[in-house]
């Protein structure tokens, strides 16, 4: 299974249709109740303008353990290809005629972590994937967040690649994608990011919510996990590690 998924991962590196280099997680705090609202807007107003401009949308979803949060996914080329195409998106007639919609369902869009694949060819494949395509009911994607101290950075990666993703894929969560932190300048300061932050961030797929708490128990009841490889884990972080339960909208492409 996880030898699979690493297939499918490399297989992505050097497409631009399946491949960003550079990827934007974005986590919107929203009014209450206004989520569903923001969504129907970014759905049917906001995907392919962005698009083409040379982005590519890779989901959006909610998260669902913070009823007003939104959260999302973008990839860019390059930091110069991002500069270019937020500037054409957010200079353009699309965001001045949905701007205000959008923002005003939105308390905060500040939390946005700018990533860069953790090996190469571990970032997303979406190859195949179809925008608005259904997944099995009640399908959703986890991300774990790792605050990882800078110095320990290459052996966290080389830890969590070569140990942990093996043993997380034998019990039921092969990796869809691993990305580090992208620490090059904001290309386009209007739109900040979490300057400071120094992260490993792994994304997983499962079939529905149950899958997800199977995975967990057994993460839990794993002598490999808790007490091998996560006690080595740890010694790399920087604060906790955080966690995002996500269900895609109808359009999200991931």
């Amino acid at each position: 299974m996880y030898e699979q998924a690493q297939d499918d991962i490399a297989s992505a590196a050097g497409s631009r249709a399946t491949f960003s280099p550079v990827v934007e997680l974005r986590q919107y705090t929203l009014h209450p109740g206004r989520r569903d609202a923001l969504i129907d807007v970014f759905d049917n107003h906001l995907v392919e303008p962005q698009e083409e401009t040379g982005m590519k949308v890779i989901g959006q979803f909610r998260d669902l353990d913070r009823p007003d949060r939104f959260v999302w996914l973008r990839g860019f080329d390059d930091m110069e290809s991002r500069r270019a195409s937020l500037s054409a998106f957010y200079g353009g007639p699309v965001w001045a005629e949905h701007k205000d919609a959008a923002n005003a369902t939105m308390i905060s869009s500040d939390d946005v972590l700018l990533l860069g694949p953790a090996w190469p060819g571990s970032a997303f494949k979406l190859a195949g994937a179809e925008r608005g395509k259904r997944n099995p009911a009640g399908a959703i994607v986890t991300a774990r967040i790792f605050h990882v101290e800078p110095a320990g950075e290459a052996d966290f990666v080389e830890l969590f690649r070569n140990e942990a993703a093996p043993l997380l894929a034998d019990l039921g969560a092969p990796p869809l994608a691993a990305f580090v932190t992208e620490h090059a300048e904001n290309s386009f300061p209007r739109l900040p990011v979490r300057p400071d932050e120094n992260v490993f961030v792994a994304f997983f797929r499962f079939v529905d919510p149950a899958a997800h708490a199977r995975h967990e128990a057994a993460l839990a009841n794993s002598a490999a996990w808790q007490g091998g490889l996560l006690p080595h884990l740890q010694r790399h972080f920087s604060k906790p590690q955080e966690a995002l339960r996500l269900a895609r909208t109808q359009r999200s492409l991931l």
